[in-house]
């Protein structure tokens, strides 16, 4: 499996023609020009449901009335994403802590312009198949025995920080070592959440992502033939479980586009 720390985007070539770039991104981090995806892709695949979009609308609302209100919300909420959020706070060389999630958000409205196709990987919740993965996942972080380790999540966070240190890789080159300290703090994060589930369930929900992005690049393989390209929109400690699930070959699920609309321009 690669390094949750690598830089470059992962590529997966399907047996049955055409190509997943793997894109990882840090979450509420802007990224500099020179990490954007620049080669071709035909179509966006982002690991979210597509009520994502109306949340990114909302939080764009809420930071014209109100800058920084969601970054503060965030920081007081508790967990490992408000640990994730003070220590991106304390990076001077970080473009961090923007709502909404700055690549996923910007990407979507890139396809949006360019008319290219949006596929939303986490099924609706009337999916059968995926309300039970919600429950039986609602069970597990509700044991007892995670309840109680939340008591000491302090701890469990420093640990994982400490281990990703020693993961950590230069970024690309010309850019701020501050970007490997984030993905240390965003691996820690994807760590404890990752925790808080169980192993089969993680992997349950890596395996029906997979088979939605084979199901996905299958249809814009329809338009482009062998030479299509599937841009899939992951976080960074993610990125190497999409790989690994892809690998193994999951039978494709079909699934279609939905037409995303978005207000005003954002740099490509």
């Amino acid at each position: 499996m690669s390094s949750q720390h690598t830089w470059a985007d992962e590529v997966w070539t399907d047996p049955e023609g055409g190509k997943v770039v793997i894109h990882g991104t840090l979450p509420t981090v802007v990224y500099p020009n020179a990490m954007r995806p620049r080669g071709t892709w035909h179509g966006l695949a982002i690991l979210e449901s597509p009520d994502v979009v109306d949340m990114w609308v909302q939080e764009e609302i809420d930071e014209a009335e109100s800058h920084g209100i969601n970054m503060t919300y965030g920081l007081i909420s508790g967990g490992a994403f408000s640990k994730y959020l003070e220590g991106i706070d304390s990076l001077e060389d970080v473009q961090g802590g923007r709502f909404p999630d700055p690549e996923p958000r910007r990407l979507q409205r890139n396809a949006d312009r360019h008319e290219r196709d949006v596929f939303f990987i986490e099924p609706l919740a009337d999916d059968e198949d995926w309300s039970d993965y919600l429950t039986q996942q609602a069970k597990a972080v509700s044991h007892w025995r995670k309840l109680l380790g939340m008591v000491r999540s302090g701890k469990r966070w420093k640990r994982s920080v400490k281990k990703n240190l020693f993961l950590a890789q230069p970024p690309p080159k010309g850019q701020s070592n501050d970007l490997s300290s984030v993905s240390v703090l965003a691996s820690a994060w994807w760590e404890l959440n990752e925790w808080l589930s169980t192993p089969e369930l993680n992997q349950r929900r890596d395996v029906r992502f997979a088979r939605r992005i084979r199901g996905a690049l299958h249809s814009i393989r329809a338009k482009h033939g062998d030479d299509a390209v599937l841009l899939v929109v992951a976080h960074m400690p993610q990125r190497p479980l999409i790989l690994e699930a892809l690998k193994g070959l999951p039978e494709k699920e079909e699934i279609s586009s939905t037409v995303t609309h978005s207000e005003g321009s954002e740099e490509e």
